[in-house]
């Protein structure tokens, strides 16, 4: 059975990837070498490999393709998001919401046409592991995954890179902003049947479907988590 490495391990393996891309002079849109080429020469296994280039993954320092390999991301790595972090102070979360509604349901779009099956896949798991979440930092977790996959499914790296930039912004305006009321998302989260008709969409590729679920599902977190504000 794997076992998930502390947190001051994933930091350190964090740091070691970082400073290979960086000591490497990898340009924005440059292939890393292969997992196991990474494991020989950073000396770490396998398991913590994958949950640093994940964390790599949530900050938009890479991005990975199935079948293609691990690429550097055009902005900035850890702790250097810049620009993107002056712009999280100055954005307010309806102007965030807004940015979502502009972008995202085009990229839902996108994906209902040029989804792999493999894409389609990935899309359906963190979909479902979102819905079986024990509890919200979970549950937060499997949804911005299942929103990246969408992204991903359009297989345009343009707008996988748009996507990646607006969403590290929105978890630096959103987090601060949203309150719990319970330990993990209930039953009837409405959010649940809203990622139900998007992937179904997509699977079905029915691009005006998919953009319209997109936009009814954007809508519905704008007015759960901002209405009141």
């Amino acid at each position: 059975m794997l076992t998930k490495p502390d947190t001051s391990e994933r930091e350190e393996a964090i740091a070691q990837v970082w400073a290979l891309i960086s000591a490497g002079n990898y340009a924005p849109g440059d292939r890393l070498p292969p997992e196991r080429e990474l494991i020989d020469r950073l000396g770490m296994s396998r398991t913590t490999l994958r949950r640093a280039l994940e964390a790599l993954e949530r900050e938009g320092a890479i991005w990975r393709h199935v079948g293609k390999g691990t690429f550097v991301a055009g902005h900035g790595g850890p702790g250097a998001a810049g620009s993107l972090a002056e712009l999280s102070r100055q954005l307010t979360p309806v102007r965030m919401m807004q940015a979502r509604l502009c972008i995202e349901p085009a990229i839902a779009r996108e994906a209902a046409i040029h989804a792999s099956g493999e894409a389609i896949i990935r899309m359906k798991l963190a979909k479902d592991r979102a819905a079986a979440a024990p509890n919200w930092a979970d549950y937060e977790t499997h949804d911005d995954l299942f929103h990246r996959s969408i992204a991903e499914a359009a297989d345009n790296i343009l707008l996988l890179s748009l996507f990646d930039q607006l969403n590290q912004v929105r978890r630096a305006v959103a987090w601060g902003n949203v309150e719990r009321k319970s330990e993990c998302p209930p039953r009837e989260h409405t959010s649940f049947a809203e990622h139900d008709r998007i992937a179904a969409a997509i699977e079905a590729r029915d691009a005006n479907a998919a953009q319209e679920a997109m936009r009814r599902h954007l809508g519905s977190v704008s007015a759960r988590l901002y209405e009141a504000s």
